[in-house]
């Protein structure tokens, strides 16, 4: 039994604390919101962000962020613009090499440093992996199967985590490549964007296939300008992620997408909904990365262009469409 801490009580955050319990493991769920945190202890539910799931009864639920950080392993799952400030409240409190696992995806977007960087910052006296790949929160807590990426740099620490953190129904596969996985996890999240976008035009699903297979190319070229790995895009942080995130009404960004394409504004997306819809920021954030690193990016750029520029979807899909013709490495 490893003492497990998550920081976070999102879905994703909420179904990671689930699955470990019920691995019987010794969980604690950091809540920041205080109402929250009352209503899950009383009632077992958290009904604003992964309804209909009973929490294990051994999960202890906090908002105690020191209680919280005497776990043996603690994931972190504070959505990327707001990793920062967090950190800065977790340091003081964290032993030295203590492992702390990143579960958010994208890019700080006043920096638009990775989150890796975010991390060196503020935690400098801490060990880091990240922890990312192809999940629906309300699956995993279901108890449905899945496999996600385990990133770190130190192969025999990532390993100790690796035998930790995999339970009955999340397999965690190993790589030493932190900058692929977080480019991956990232930038999969605009992508998935454009791809409900061409959904909601009645495209068709060879215009979202080839939107997927481009995307890659995308992720790809940022990846190898950044010092990642190519070969990493291949696994479940790659290939898989895009694939859930890029197909399913379940993917917040993909619906997103979707609604943009039905005519409604962001804040009309946004206003009904209680979870963060990353691809929006990181967008904005890859944007200068593409011209930090000088690489081409369209589908990115483009579904910048619809967020940030009022360019309309229809015009950004044909923009994408008549781009002239490349070999398929490129």
């Amino acid at each position: 039994m490893t003492k497990i801490s998550v920081i976070g009580a999102g879905a994703w955050g909420t179904a990671l604390a689930q699955i470990y319990a019920k691995a019987g493991h010794h969980v604690t769920l950091w809540v920041r919101d205080v109402s929250l945190k009352n209503t899950m202890v009383s009632s077992g539910l958290n009904t604003t962000y992964l309804p209909n799931i009973e929490l294990d009864p051994h999960l202890i639920i906090t908002n105690d962020l020191a209680e919280a950080a005497q776990a043996e392993i603690i994931l972190n799952v504070i959505p990327a613009q707001y990793l920062r400030a967090n950190l800065k409240l977790l340091s003081p409190l964290l032993r030295d090499n203590q492992p702390i696992i990143i579960c958010a995806k994208g890019i700080e977007i006043e920096s638009h440093s990775l989150l890796s960087d975010v991390f060196k910052d503020e935690c400098p006296k801490a060990k880091l992996a990240f922890l990312t790949g192809p999940n629906f929160a309300i699956e995993i807590a279901s108890g449905l199967p899945s496999a996600s990426t385990l990133a770190c740099a130190d192969l025999n620490l990532g390993q100790q985590i690796q035998s930790a953190l995999t339970a009955p129904n999340l397999r965690l596969y190993l790589t030493d490549d932190i900058i692929g996985a977080q480019i991956a996890g990232a930038i999969k999240n605009v992508i998935a964007i454009a791809c409900g976008i061409t959904h909601g035009l009645n495209l068709g699903e060879s215009a979202r296939a080839a939107l997927v297979t481009r995307g890659l190319a995308e992720i790809s070229r940022l990846t190898i300008a950044m010092g990642g790995k190519r070969e990493t895009l291949m696994g479940q942080c790659g290939i898989g992620d895009l694939m859930l995130t890029c197909s399913s009404l379940k993917s917040r960004n993909f619906s997103c997408g979707v609604e943009l394409a039905q005519g409604k504004t962001m804040t009309e997306i946004q206003d009904k909904r209680h979870s963060i819809i990353e691809g929006i920021t990181t967008a904005k954030a890859t944007l200068k990365l593409i011209n930090e690193y000088k690489i081409d990016m369209p589908i990115v750029s483009g579904v910048y262009d619809c967020l940030y520029k009022n360019l309309s979807v229809i015009d950004a899909a044909n923009s994408i469409l008549s781009r002239p013709a490349r070999n398929e490495g490129d």
